[in-house]
């Protein structure tokens, strides 16, 4: 992939030169760059960037597997593939090329160029981080794909081989244990610090390190299915390691400035704001499903309901008028597991009257669909203000609230501490320690509301209330109650793994939890259905059910979506390694095979 290269070292030039971003500055000569040009403080920044941006894509595609959100009909852009056929689990190869673009072409092709640069200066923070960000980013293509090139991708191969799932696995945590070395070590003295370049962690080793340990415990939960891998100590002691609270766990915080006119020379989105806007919500594409909004529903005995209180930051809401007064109204989900939506016209797009203050829908038959608001947000690049990121009428009526996870601004949770306490839940739970396990559980959750409220105060006063911070009497009052276990007999892997994947939402992990528990199926082990009410949308195409998921029930591997297609750059020029590597890559089931961490042994 030697030419990737290059063009990726170009690519990451020539964004430098347009961006005002503090971070994301390069001052040499544009017209001769070679890997000599970029200074370690400019080249990391856009490694960053890119391998967030191809795990921000791979997390908001994954949601359309996982059954967090669909599309609204009518959609004619560029990404026709992904919001014309995903929603169907029609899938094609080319819903899988983004987050191999950034991580190849952006990031991944600037990693031994980083390392040789840091290891001449003595900059030894930078070689850790390179590794660090080496492993997550080919972690990230196993996951997403199973085989991939791995020990060629970044050499002079043009058509490099490809490894498998196990090798790329296991060269990722060995990684890990090289890049734990170089966060110890002193750096030279005129070597560039750490914090000049860092744009995740402002430098901060401790910080780097707790990322280290917590990856570990992310990947080592993720061999659940292996039992001869499977190690519950492992997993824990990594979780003693990694971050305890907001102040230890890697954040991105992204910003929606006026002065973010530069662009993604991959992507053509803005530098700073977040990768889930740039995603999910740059457009009024999206829809959350009703899968997911029940999530933050608790019915009652009496036929009333109990709110989650993250319900109206996590969801989006939109205004609506009576009497002259607005109030909020939070979406409605779309149902696509247990109605036929997708195939009558709906979710359609709606429209707003600044005149009469109502919302409508042209399409015939589908008038009910103002019930779905959209994720989009507006930031300053669309014409939006720094504190108003919210989608609003001519009239000021806000259209959108956006969602926590989908602003411009909204934080890139990469590792976290409440993460550790989920999965230090369900291990406990598998061991038998069941008041572990619940212990660890309400921590998850209580540190998921603390860190949404850390970024809610940020905020400051603002007009949209999705924004707001949670009251401390609604989170105490919610912890406290039925809604969530309470005691030990209350505890299942089920509610365990509902308040991991809405405090993950958005995320690839939630994907791979799903595949770990064979999704809806209930036959992993004697924890019964794990996702219960989850299925195949009711609308997947008859080809799709038929050739790429052939399954006949929920038990049936090939049911599932298991993987992403390679694509097309792999197929088209890299095809006999891509066929060599499975004997099902270019079979159109490919899609309902196990990647290597999902084979139960």
């Amino acid at each position: 992939m030697k030419k990737i290269k290059y063009i990726g070292l170009s690519l990451v030039l020539a964004m430098g030169f347009v961006s005002c971003e503090d971070w994301l500055e390069v001052n040499d000569n544009p017209n001769t760059p070679t890997q000599d040009v970029a200074s370690l403080e400019s080249r990391l920044p856009w490694i960053e960037h890119h391998y967030g941006y191809a795990a921000g894509a791979a997390g908001f595609r994954a949601g359309f597997i996982n059954g967090t959100i669909t599309s609204r009909k009518g959609v004619s852009t560029l990404a026709t593939n992904l919001h014309n056929y995903m929603p169907y689990w029609d899938a094609s190869n080319g819903i899988s090329t983004t987050p191999y673009q950034h991580w190849f072409v952006g990031a991944a092709c600037n990693l031994e160029d980083l390392i040789k640069k840091a290891e001449e200066e003595g900059a030894y923070h930078y070689i850790g981080v390179a590794h660090v960000i080496r492993a997550m980013g080919f972690m990230l293509m196993t996951d997403w794909y199973g085989e991939c090139p791995y020990t060629e991708a970044l050499g002079a191969y043009l058509t490099p081989k490809y490894d498998t799932g196990q090798a790329i696995f296991e060269g990722c945590l060995a990684d890990l244990d090289l890049a734990l070395p170089y966060f110890d070590m002193t750096q030279e003295p005129n070597a560039t610090p750490l914090k000049s370049g860092d744009s995740w962690n402002d430098g901060d080793v401790a910080k780097w390190k707790a990322l280290v340990y917590g990856l570990k415990a992310r990947w080592l939960n993720n061999l659940s299915k292996k039992s001869t891998l499977y190690k519950p100590a492992e997993i824990l002691s990594a979780i003693e390691k990694g971050p305890k609270d907001y102040s230890t766990s890697t954040i991105v915080n992204h910003v929606n400035d006026p002065g973010d006119t530069g662009t993604d020379a991959l992507a053509g989105d803005p530098l700073k704001t977040s990768f889930l806007f740039d995603c999910a919500a740059w457009s009024d594409h999206i829809r959350m499903t009703k899968y997911y909004t029940d999530l933050f529903e608790y019915p009652q005995t009496d036929g009333s309901i109990v709110y989650d209180p993250r319900r109206e930051k996590m969801l989006p809401m939109n205004e609506h008028y009576k009497n002259g007064k607005s109030y909020f109204m939070v979406t409605a989900g779309v149902d696509i597991i247990n109605s036929d939506i997708l195939n009558n016209s709906g979710p359609a797009q709606q429209t707003y009257n600044a005149s009469t203050k109502s919302y409508s829908v042209s399409t015939a038959g589908r008038e009910g669909d103002t019930i779905y608001v959209t994720l989009k947000g507006v930031c300053c690049k669309q014409g939006g203000a720094a504190d108003e990121s919210f989608y609003q009428g001519a009239d000021g009526t806000i259209l959108s609230t956006g969602t926590f996870y989908t602003l411009p601004e909204s934080p890139t949770h990469l590792m976290t501490s409440y993460e550790m306490d989920f999965i230090k839940a369900e291990v406990l739970f598998r061991q038998g320690d069941k008041g572990g396990a619940l212990t660890a559980y309400k921590n998850a959750i209580k540190g998921h509301l603390d860190f949404m409220n850390t970024k809610l105060k940020s905020y400051g006063t603002n007009n949209n209330p999705g924004k707001n911070p949670i009251s401390q009497a609604a989170i105490d009052e919610f912890l406290a109650s039925g809604c969530i276990a309470q005691a030990v007999n209350e505890l299942t892997m089920a509610e365990i793994m509902k308040q991991k994947f809405i405090a993950m939402s958005f995320s690839q992990q939630n994907w791979n939890d799903m595949r770990r528990f064979n999704f809806s199926a209930g036959n992993v082990g004697d924890f019964g259905v794990v996702y219960p009410d989850f299925d195949r949308p009711k609308s997947i195409r008859a080809t799709a059910a038929s050739q790429k998921f052939p399954g006949a029930t929920k038990v049936d591997n090939s049911y599932w979506w298991r993987r992403m297609a390679h694509c097309s750059h792999e197929v088209n020029f890299n095809a006999k390694n891509l066929k060599e590597s499975n004997s099902k890559a270019t079979d159109n089931d490919i899609w309902s095979v196990s990647v290597w961490w999902d084979v139960a042994e």
